[in-house]
Parts: structure tokens; C-alpha cells; sequence
């Protein structure tokens, strides 16, 4: 990854040269290369033909291409002039109402030698984390400035922006990218980097996102800097999560009756370390993926298994949680006659 230099001194100096994270790499740059969200992005192609961007609210799950959509719209309808008339400003920066009312309002009042018909752009990533202040100030300047400048908030609960914002923006919402539209990425990255992959390893890396297309190229990346193979194994320890054979054992065990089996093998998982979440998350995946148990059986499974996921989220994250609800998850799947006393 290095380069070695002589210098004139006659000792070796390395210069090193340093490669983008995947993510950054195989970042979009047009909105044609934005995978899925497809009438969501065709939306944002007849704004940047037209030219009159509207104030935007981009609302959707991490991952999935809300800022990358923003960031390719505003380059094309800047162009080279997209550095001066761009502030982007993310979850990482003080969002208060100092902010809005110097940094932001700066912005917006400075001259810029735009494209004609064109307009400043600022991004605002994660707006839902500021403050009631900062977007009852931000309300006022959005309003004062829109003959020169449009605003772009990206966030995951468009319900946490205040009314007046919303009424002023059109809002955009994306949706969980499909299992297809991960693979097909991911195979894509694959075949560019030479690889070496699994059916099970891409399965693996598209069951630990959830349709989140950053964590599935970080773990990939990471799956390859680690191990070089992408296969099941590897990925779930990336991933760090309970491995779903193991997650299927227990509730194949459930189905069954077997008690004793199932929270033995449940034993198992938690001296491993990993978390009440942890488990009862995947269980939630895997029971979705058991098609040879009846569809009755597992609307009951799921209904106990979240149950217990409220409970661990409120913070009761035991083993003894999730004993009980692999008891239950057994008792649902016996003959209740069996326990009428």
C-alpha cells in the first residue's frame, strides 16, 4: 500500500498512499447511480432538469442514500460552481441556535456567482436532532432568504421537524432498500475489487444490514480486510452478531418442545457475549425465514419474541428475559390442552 522514496540523504522515506473507505469509493456521484428509492430519485431528476429546487425534507433510515441523494442533486444543478454555493453541515456540528442564526444566516446572505436561475444550497444532515430553538430560528430564515437560497434536510423521523418547516418543504420519504438492491451492489463491488465471496457471505452481509447499504459495504470491506474470504462465518463475526444457525437451533428446539435443548444452546450464545438485543434481533430474522413451520405457529412466535424485545429495550437485558421467553416461545408451539389444570 506503501511507496518507498530515497531521499538525498541516501535513507528510505515511505510515502503512504492511503485508500477511501469502500463507502466513499462507490459513492454515488449522479442521482442515475442511487440504487433504489427509484420514484423517489426520478423525482429528484425532473428537479434538477427544471432548475427550481424547491426546500426539501429527505426522511428515511440510515443508510439508504438521503444524503447522497442531496449532495448528487445539488452538483448537478451547481456544477462547478457547487463549492462555493454549497454548506453542508451534519450531526457532528453544534446545531443550536448560534449556529443558525451566524453560520447558516452568513451563508445565506453571501454573494455568489451562481449558474443563472440557480439558487445556494444548504444541507442540513440529521435536522431532526436540532434543537425546538434552532429550527424556530431556522423557520424565520428560510422564509427570508428564499429568493436566493434553498434548504435540504436530510433526516430519519420527519415527525421531529416542527410544522412550520414542513409546511415550507416538499418531503421526500425513503424506504429500506430490498434484498435484491444490496446484492446487487455488493456483487458489483465484488467483481471490481476481485472478491473472493460465498453465497452464504452475501447472504450473511445482507441479513446483518436490513437494508442499510453503508453497513453492508462497511462489513463486506471489512469482512475482506479480515479474512479475505467473504463467507457466513467471517461476516457474523465482523458483524459481531449470534450466528442465525445457532439462533435457528433454539427455536427449531421450541417448535419441538425441546426446553431443555432450547435454553442450553441458549446458554451457549450468552457466554459468548453477546446482548439480550442482540439475540432477540435475530431471532426476529430467523423465525421470518422458517417457511416449514406453519404461518399460525410463527405469527405466535413473533408476537412473544416482541414482546420480550420491548422489555429488554426498557432495559431489563438478563438471561432470565430470555429463558422465559424461550419457555414461552416452547409452550406456544405445545398442546395447550397440556396445561389446563
Amino acid at each position: 500500500m506503501g511507496d518507498a522514496v530515497m531521499s538525498s540523504s541516501g535513507t528510505k522515506n515511505v510515502a503512504v498512499r492511503y485508500e477511501l473507505p469502500w463507502v466513499e469509493k462507490y459513492r454515488p456521484v449522479v442521482l442515475d447511480d442511487v440504487v433504489g428509492n427509484e420514484e423517489t430519485v426520478d423525482r429528484l431528476k425532473v428537479i434538477a432538469k427544471d432548475g427550481n429546487m424547491p426546500h426539501l425534507i429527505i426522511s428515511g433510515m440510515p443508510g439508504i442514500g438521503k444524503t447522497t441523494s442531496i449532495i448528487c442533486l445539488a452538483n448537478m444543478l451547481l456544477g462547478s460552481a457547487c463549492r462555493e454555493g454549497i454548506l453542508e453541515l451534519n450531526a457532528s456540528d453544534e446545531r443550536g441556535i448560534d449556529v443558525v442564526r451566524n453560520k447558516i444566516k452568513g451563508f445565506a446572505q453571501k454573494k455568489v456567482n451562481l449558474p443563472p436561475g440557480r439558487h445556494k444550497i444548504i444541507i442540513l444532515d440529521e435536522a431532526d436532532s436540532m434543537t425546538a430553538g434552532a429550527q424556530q430560528a431556522l423557520r424565520r430564515t428560510m422564509e427570508i432568504y428564499s429568493n436566493t437560497t434553498r434548504f435540504a434536510l436530510a433526516c430519519n423521523q420527519s415527525n421531529k421537524i416542527i410544522e412550520p418547516i414542513q409546511s415550507r418543504c416538499a418531503i421526500l420519504r425513503y424506504s429500506r432498500l430490498t434484498e435484491q438492491q444490496v446484492l446487487q451492489r455488493l456483487l458489483e463491488i465484488c467483481k471490481l475489487e476481485n472478491v473472493k465471496y460465498t453465497d452464504d457471505g452475501m447472504a450473511a452481509l445482507i441479513m446483518t444490514s436490513e437494508g442499510d447499504m453503508r453497513q453492508a459495504i462497511n462489513n463486506l470491506q471489512s469482512t475482506v480486510s479480515g479474512f479475505d474470504l467473504v463467507n457466513g462465518e467471517n461476516v457474523f463475526r465482523v458483524a459481531d452478531q449470534p450466528s442465525p444457525v445457532a439462533i435457528y437451533a433454539i427455536l427449531q428446539a421450541c417448535h419441538s418442545g425441546d426446553v431443555d435443548t432450547a435454553l442450553a444452546k441458549l446458554r451457549d450464545i450468552w457466554g459468548l457475549g453477546y446482548s439480550a438485543v442482540d439475540i432477540v434481533t435475530n431471532m426476529f430474522r430467523v423465525v421470518k425465514t422458517m417457511n416449514e413451520i406453519p404461518e399460525f405457529s410463527r405469527l405466535e412466535m413473533l408476537k412473544e419474541i416482541g414482546t420480550t424485545h420491548m422489555i429488554v429495550l426498557e432495559g431489563v437485558q438478563t438471561l432470565l428475559q430470555l429463558s422465559a421467553l424461550v419457555c414461552r416461545l416452547a409452550k406456544s408451539q405445545m398442546n395447550q390442552q397440556l396445561f389446563v389444570v
